[in-house]
């Protein structure tokens, strides 16, 4: 019984070489996306904006290619909408980050969503966390502790830059939450497709509403078009395509990519340097995902992060 059991565990995942260079992929993509928003000339919000609106069509294909048998719930549709303000609030908050603070920092808070979910599981449970949630809740304290601290230190602009990352983080986690529950019963290109319509208009009135440019400039389209395809169509798609084929505690490790790939790119494009405290605490942080990552199905299936944002 038992060994039937374990077998049975160890074959839930069936990821193949394929699986693995999709997941790989798909957060290599992703983590290009601070660069992007920083290369667009339009304004932080109106880049968000033109990264949802324009796959729209091809997702709207896939959707419709994709489609479950049945009509849609109205109920879940209108919990997918809210999803999608939320997502449209963590997109505006992140890439207003971005522009004010280092982009491994940007990539490592606005993916706090996962932890805050960790947190959220244990309260709705009503217990104690156990070990591994506790280790991971004091890692990433410790560490957000760390980098925000540097922060200040180079100056009060990146202290707010990640206090905007952190803030999109928390709006992500009220995001996931009906997104993973629509998810139950709807195709998951579904799911984007509306997310989109809701996030979009949202976006396009906050940029207008901050004075951001939102038509691209001199840079051109080249930015903003690359940003629409490596965060929502590549990096999500192959997401999509692996997710599935994995526990989460390796969803946790392969997410880890995306913040060396973005501390990297700040140092070699835009002249970030990361000092020995500032490695501890992305470390920290960085460990404290992959802890909360792995958690049991109460936590887990709400912290695995769906493949919509980063």
């Amino acid at each position: 019984m038992t060994t039937t059991s374990a077998t049975a565990d160890k074959n839930a995942f069936q990821a193949d070489a394929r699986h693995f260079a999709a997941l790989i992929g798909g957060n290599v993509a992703l983590a290009l996306g601070p660069w992007l928003v920083r290369l667009s000339d339009t304004g932080p919000v109106a880049a968000a904006f033109w990264r949802m609106l324009l796959p729209l069509p091809l997702m709207a294909l896939l959707a419709w290619r994709t489609r479950l048998p049945g009509k849609l719930d109205r109920r879940m549709v209108a919990m997918v909408l809210i999803a999608g303000t939320f997502f449209a609030m963590d997109l505006a908050s992140w890439h207003t980050g971005i522009e004010r603070t280092r982009l491994g920092n940007a990539t490592l808070f606005g993916n706090a969503g996962s932890l805050i979910l960790m947190a959220w599981g244990i309260v709705a449970i009503r217990r104690l966390p156990n070990r591994r949630e506790a280790l991971a809740l004091a890692a990433a304290i410790g560490g957000a502790t760390i980098l925000l601290g540097r922060s200040l230190e180079i100056s009060t602009k990146t202290l707010v830059g990640d206090l905007f990352c952190l803030f999109a983080g928390l709006c992500y986690a009220f995001y996931l939450i009906p997104a993973q529950r629509a998810r139950a019963s709807m195709g998951q290109w579904s799911v984007l497709v509306l997310v989109g319509l809701a996030s979009s208009p949202l976006l396009l009135a906050a940029s207008i509403a901050l004075g951001e440019p939102v038509w691209p400039g001199a840079a051109g389209w080249g930015p903003v078009v690359t940003l629409a395809i490596t965060s929502q169509i590549i990096g999500q798609g192959l997401l999509v395509y692996s997710l599935k084929n994995f526990p989460p505690l390796v969803i946790g490790m392969a997410l880890l990519t995306q913040p060396a790939i973005a501390a990297a790119i700040g140092w070699m494009v835009f002249g970030e340097t990361l000092a020995v405290p500032d490695m501890v605490g992305m470390a920290l942080v960085a460990g404290a995902l992959v802890l909360a990552r792995s958690q049991g199905p109460a936590v887990a299936v709400q912290a695995s992060k769906p493949p919509i944002n980063s």
